[in-house]
């Protein structure tokens, strides 16, 4: 994996935005649980972004090798449910490389 190609970036992204859920969670735990607000804004920040950007990475990779709609919508709808970015690399994005 490298971040020389649009395939290795957007594997990274897929890890990241997939890390960056887990510890969103955590943060929402914090929050309404424990009443600890802080790290929510923080995670919550980088999440978005990370989200935003998975998101485009597919669209620019779908676009650059001619995915079909159903592969690409999939890689899409895995940046909305927890773990499934970490799928979809494993499925998907790996295979590609």
């Amino acid at each position: 994996m490298t971040l020389k190609t649009l395939l290795g970036q957007l594997r990274i992204l897929a890890i990241l935005e997939g890390i960056s859920w887990i510890l969103l969670i955590i943060a929402m735990i914090l929050k309404y649980g424990m009443e600890i607000p802080g790290p929510t804004r923080i995670i919550g920040m980088a999440h978005g972004v990370l989200f935003i950007g998975f998101c485009i990475w597919v669209v620019l990779y779908a676009v650059k090798v001619k995915w079909p709609l159903k592969t690409t919508l999939i890689c899409l709808a895995a940046s909305l449910l927890p773990f499934t970015t970490f799928i979809v690399d494993t499925k998907i994005f790996k295979k590609e490389g």
